[in-house]
């Protein structure tokens, strides 16, 4: 390493050019026309105009004149392609562990290679291939998930030995592997050049493209876009694509009612050498070192190494406008752990020569995934940003998925894990951001073992109860920035160890879930579950039902103080909410919502409620705690509490009524509990909160009364066969493929929005089921634990994926919630999926590479949760085990 950094010191001053203008200025010679266009005027309006030319904004106009929109223009501040795509690594990889990430890698790879023979541009498309390196064995089995998921999309992927790898690479040292996987079709780009190819095509295509103009404003009127004011002059239009990169949240927030896109900007480091004695060829493999933190690709001859170092720096916390990026100042006692990790892998480079170390700013989200979708708060304003330091992997896909959002109202896959929508105002605090993204950097590389948590932004949205629960011993995780209870630590347990545990396979709170469970089942327990969404919809006249009638597949018109669940259907009949319903009276209802639909209900409703229909929405989610009290001693409790009867006769399932618990008065009770227990949810006005939390808690004692947290309401929705939206139902699920036909009202007496849909699949059929299967040659001591993504295969033939996944207590076996496919064994054609295909398979769950045999199941074992039995006693459902 002294021998290299001496050698730094000599060649530093040899550093001709500082920027990045000089490696890219053969291209810039060749597509001069493109990078300098004579000043044109503007013009007075167009259907679409997009702002931001680089990967984003010109992939969503070459993808939006693809579709036949024409009338678009797209503006750059700068030149092309002259933020961060003009400084990106190039890289393109497949490998990603969230499904919608890795298909729009998949289609981005794709379009890349086939785009110079379209566009005549020279794209510097290279098939290189990828190598990931697992130093530890978990790190190998986070990578044996990945390759499973890949297999089944139709890439080659491999998992190979330190051998294999010194093979494909040999300068590599491989002495501390375990393993890698290979994916061979991975490859390499300049992302400026594609950048410029998209844009060439788009151009063709009618697209107007206008440099050196600046958005200063987005004009809304009626809540939709209108206008775009520029420096040179303003453009009418009625869509609005902000793809303007680590400044996607100033310009969103140039709007009378602001667009909160929350990104934040980190400086992202790499460094450049002189070509080696015998130059690299340039389709040799890519490297990424995952614990390492480093990647690593062959340039010019000569390699491109970067990094996400353990200590980021944020910037451009207070804002910057800036025309272009430029290379910002070289902090080498910054790099020098990720230079180390480099001469670590690749010793031999030691005496290399640098020629640069290049310093360029890359967005970052909250969650580390990209945003996309339009914006809940104006109509007609699209977002594409916050790449994550992935945007050439993305940007084919990304923005074939945005175009087809607004040229369609919806894309062809579920982007909801993108969705900007995900995101609520909160997460849009400068501070927030510049904490969560110092956070998320290092995170590109860490370890992400199931059930992770955020460490930063944390106990923003609380409950009244969370200190009174933090001092029983509750453990935390967050939600849409609320925090919600996973477990009770029992006194006498290490704290430190629990959280600190992180596995794939077995995890330690296993034995206090399961005992929370055990209570649920056998006496009572308490989850606080404030963080549902909660809305209050009335009218003064019929309004209120009659646009909630359209709007819900189920009937609402019933009794006052009765519960209907139901769903919030799309057009193509698909799940765009799943919730509970309450009639307070015949005007006024009362909503029960996931936690993360605050916002995409919120906008759905008011986008698809009539102008001046005379109802009226609040969104009372903080007005109320709501606490769930299940378990067969729930009704004792409640009982006492309230001097009033609760047993079934005077309080009938999927009932509502407003009750006196204790002191308090207005707690709305409602006999349900969201996982097919017996039980209640107390929604308690927040001021009595600690109250009624005290006084169920002193009258439960007798009842055996404990704390839970939502690790057991998982394990108990998922044996009794519940779906939840946004892990098992999307707007790509309908209640026709879930088993849910009794809650839809085909013949309720009025239209509804998804009924069209819905009546066709009941005439048809269905092309996908959702199904349960309970792992059989599975140990749940010894193996790797299903989590939620698997590959589900029938007859050894891949039918689709897991959707949750969960240890039942009572069966003492892995339940996983999945969705089956039927596919053309020669032609890949989708095909009706029957209650006779589900049956007559059989089934393996794919964990990480092996494959375990499963029993699928149509409906739940509820013969079984009867009495507690032994594995080898079980008897499912007439299948007696082998």
């Amino acid at each position: 390493a002294r021998m290299f950094l001496r050698c730094l010191s000599d060649v530093r001053w040899r550093v001709a050019n500082p920027n990045w203008r000089g490696l890219t200025s053969s291209s810039r010679r060749s597509t001069s026309a493109t990078a300098e266009p004579q000043p044109i005027p503007l013009p007075a309006q167009a259907q679409v105009v997009i702002c931001g030319g680089g990967i984003m904004g010109t992939s969503v106009a070459y993808h939006l004149s693809k579709m036949g929109w024409k009338d678009v223009v797209l503006l750059e501040q700068g030149r092309l392609a002259a933020g961060t795509t003009r400084f990106c690594a190039g890289i393109v990889s497949t490998a990603r562990h969230v499904t919608i990430e890795l298909k729009m890698a998949n289609y981005s790879n794709k379009l890349y290679q086939q785009l110079e023979q379209e566009t005549g541009v020279n794209t510097g498309y290279v098939r290189t291939g990828s190598i990931s390196l697992a130093q530890t064995q978990d790190r190998l089995i986070s990578l044996k998930r990945v390759a499973s998921s890949l297999k089944v999309m139709g890439i080659p992927c491999e998992i190979i030995t330190p051998k294999q790898v010194a093979q494909l690479h040999p300068l590599l040292n491989i002495h501390d592997l375990v393993g890698a996987m290979y994916v061979p079709e991975d490859a390499l780009v300049s992302s400026a050049n594609v950048s410029l190819a998209l844009a060439t095509a788009a151009s063709r295509n009618g697209v107007q493209i206008h440099e050196r103009t600046s958005v200063s404003h987005v004009s809304v009127q009626k809540g939709r876009v209108a206008a775009v004011e520029t420096d040179r002059g303003q453009i009418q239009c009625q869509y609005f694509v902000n793809c303007a990169g680590q400044w996607a949240y100033e310009l969103g927030h140039s709007v009378e009612e602001p667009v909160n896109i929350p990104l934040h900007a980190c400086e992202h480091f790499y460094l450049l050498t002189h070509p080696l004695k015998e130059p690299l060829a340039t389709n040799l493999p890519t490297v990424v070192d995952p614990d390492g933190r480093i990647y690593i690709r062959t340039w010019q001859g000569g390699i491109l190494s970067g990094g996400f170092e353990k200590n980021p720096k944020p910037l451009f916390t207070e804002g910057r406008n800036q025309l272009e990026i430029h290379n910002l100042q070289e902090d080498w006692d910054h790099f020098e752990p990720l230079l180390s990790a480099l001469l670590r892998r690749m010793p031999d480079l030691e005496a290399l020569q640098i020629m640069q170390l290049v310093n360029c700013p890359e967005s970052f989200t909250p969650d580390m995934r990209c945003i996309m979708g339009e914006s809940p708060t104006v109509r007609g304003y699209f977002v594409l940003a916050g790449m994550n330091s992935a945007g050439i992997s993305y940007g084919g896909g990304a923005g074939k998925y945005l175009a087809e959002w607004m040229v369609n109202g919806y894309p062809t896959e579920n982007v909801w894990p993108l969705d900007l929508k995900r995101f609520g105002s909160l997460q849009s605090s400068r501070t927030f951001l510049r904490h969560r993204v110092m956070e998320v950097m290092p995170l590109m590389c860490d370890l992400k073992v199931p059930r992770w948590d955020f460490q930063t932004g944390r106990q923003l949205r609380t409950s009244p109860l969370y200190d009174r629960l933090d001092a029983q011993g509750a453990r935390w995780m967050e939600k849409h920035g609320f925090e919600r209870v996973k477990y009770f630590v029992p006194p006498g347990k290490d704290l430190l160890d629990l959280d600190q545990s992180k596995t794939f396979y077995k995890p330690d709170w296993f034995d206090i879930v399961g005992s929370e469970v055990k209570c649920c089942k056998e006496a009572v327990c308490v989850i606080d579950m404030s963080s549902f969404t909660k809305f209050e919809i009335s009218s003064t006249g019929d309004q209120a039902l009659e646009s909630l009638q359209y709007l819900f597949a189920n009937d609402l018109d019933v009794p006052v103080g009765h519960v209907v669940h139901t769903g919030m259907l799309n057009e193509k009949g698909g799940y765009e909410n799943d919730c509970s319903i309450a009639r307070l009276s015949k005007r006024s209802f009362f909503m029960i919502s996931p936690t993360d639909q605050q916002v995409h209900c919120w906008a759905w409703l008011k986008n698809h409620l009539p102008e001046d229909s005379g109802v009226v929405m609040e969104d009372v989610t903080w007005k109320y705690t709501a606490l769930n009290l299940i378990g067969p001693r729930a009704v004792d409790v409640l009982s006492e509490l309230s001097y009033a009867p609760m047993t079934a006769e005077h309080f009938p399932s999927l009932f509502c009524k407003e009750m006196s618990v204790g002191y308090a008065n207005g707690i709305r009770v409602m006999s349900i509990t969201h996982t097919g227990e017996p039980g209640f949810v107390l929604y308690i006005p927040i001021e009595y909160a600690l109250h009624v939390y005290n006084e169920v808690m002193n009258m439960g004692q007798k009842y055996g009364i404990r704390n839970a947290g939502y690790y057991a309401l998982r394990s108990l929705r998922i044996e009794k066969f519940f779906a939840f939206w946004g892990q098992d139902l999307d707007a790509f699920t309908t209640p026709m493929e879930c088993g849910r036909e009794f809650q839809v009202k085909l013949e309720k007496g009025m239209e509804f929005l998804g009924q069209e849909a819905l009546l066709d699949q009941k005439q048809n059929g269905v092309y996908k089921r959702f199904t349960m299967f309970i792992l059989e040659d599975h140990d749940t001591d010894a193996d790797l634990w299903p989590w939620w993504g698997e590959p589900i295969f029938r007859n050894g033939r891949y039918v689709g994926r897991t959707t949750s996944s969960a240890y039942s207590y009572t069966l003492e076996r892995h339940v996983c919630l999945g969705f089956v496919h039927h596919y053309d064994e020669k032609t890949g054609e989708e095909l009706l999926v029957t209650t006779d295909f589900i049956n007559q398979g059989d089934y393996q769950i794919d964990i990480a590479g092996q494959r375990f045999q499963a029993k699928a199941k149509l409906y739940p074992f509820s013969s079984l949760f009867a009495q507690r039995r032994r594995k080898d006693e079980v008897e499912l459902s007439g299948y007696q085990r082998e």
